[in-house]
């Protein structure tokens, strides 16, 4: 027990700081596609190409990318003999709408907050259900990661509930394949109003690597027709910060453009 005891104080506070202090991003971590158009040849689509979910759309002046369908795999940006693509460490990848997922150069959006009167009902406390609709588990992965000592989600006071009678709004994870429609819809409906519906993963927002199968339904968009998406937060899977940032934003808890990352001291920028 002394051993164990000795252990922690060794390792000291593991929550990171944020919002107010830098976050810890792992080497491998890809954010933010920044692209430079002007480097785009018009014969050129070696880019698109490589894609797996046809998210790269080339050409001059016109080059974009849509984060709701990307799988942050980096291979466009390998395969682009201009460089006109690279991925930065930004973690802000959550929008509110699904036009603005779509990336057309090197300035960062960032997600809007909820009216007024919805900040007042959901601003101090959330409480979400997640659905797993289809889902590799990648994403609920990083979703219940959120939770954990490192990211503490919940001193935010937002939590997740193991029913939607108890919840604000939804969660869903996944391509909704046929088997989960029907368990959605019901999910759905059983949440009391007003709600919230977050999608979060490239699964969940396009259909990821699963788009045109014929047992899924592409993402919520697709199946709950006439329900609007929240929040779409982009990733395969994402990232826990990219997840708190997102909805902090979505409840006007977070404002300003500022962007600390570290990797062990080594890389910091700041927007602001």
């Amino acid at each position: 027990m002394i051993d164990v005891l000795l252990t922690r104080l060794r390792l000291g506070r593991q929550t990171i700081a944020y919002p107010d202090g830098p976050v810890r991003l792992p080497d491998r971590f890809r954010g933010r596609p920044a692209l430079d158009a002007t480097r785009c040849p018009a014969s050129c689509d070696t880019c698109a190409g490589v894609c797996p979910t046809d998210a790269v759309h080339p050409g001059p002046g016109a080059l974009r990318i849509d984060t709701g369908a990307c799988l942050f795999c980096g291979a466009c940006a390998e395969a682009c003999p201009e460089g006109a693509i690279r991925f930065t460490r930004d973690y802000r990848l959550a929008m509110r709408t699904r036009d603005e997922l779509v990336a057309t150069a090197d300035v960062p959006l960032l997600a809007r907050a909820l009216d007024a009167r919805m900040r007042r009902v959901f601003g101090r406390s959330l409480r979400l259900r997640q659905v797993s609709a289809g889902g590799c588990n990648a994403c609920e992965a990083e979703l219940n990661a959120a939770g954990n000592i490192q990211f503490d989600l919940g001193r935010f006071g937002i939590q997740f509930v193991a029913s939607p009678r108890h919840a604000d709004g939804l969660v869903v994870t996944g391509p909704v394949s046929a088997n989960m429609r029907v368990a959605l819809e019901k999910t759905w409906e059983a949440t009391p109003a007003p709600r919230l519906l977050i999608a979060a993963g490239a699964c969940a927002i396009s259909g990821g690597p699963f788009a045109g199968s014929p047992v899924c339904h592409g993402g919520v968009d697709a199946l709950l027709h006439g329900v609007p998406v929240d929040l779409y937060v982009p990733g395969c899977p994402p990232h826990p910060v990219t997840v708190l940032d997102g909805l902090l934003r979505l409840l006007g808890r977070l404002e300003g453009d500022r962007l600390d990352v570290t990797d062990t001291g080594v890389l910091r920028e700041d927007w602001r």
